[in-house]
């Protein structure tokens, strides 16, 4: 908490509304919108790498079944 100097002709009302302006700018978490991290870093599989995927694992059966 940030803390000034006060001289005699500060009142105890400019004192308190101070305070409470630097207070209400610390932010606070808000715990409903907290994710683990490895959530955060969670790679999520484009369209072209999941296509690619089927595209590796059909030709490695066409090509088991040319080899037989």
């Amino acid at each position: 908490m940030k803390r000034f100097a006060t001289n005699p002709l500060t009142t105890l009302e400019y004192v308190w509304w101070w305070g409470k302006r630097v207070n209400d700018n610390v932010p606070i978490s808000s715990q409903e919108n907290i994710r683990p991290i490895e959530e955060h870093l969670q790679v999520i599989p484009s369209e072209l790498e999941i296509i690619k995927q089927y595209f590796e694992k059909r030709s490695s059966v066409l090509e088991k079944k040319i080899k037989q």
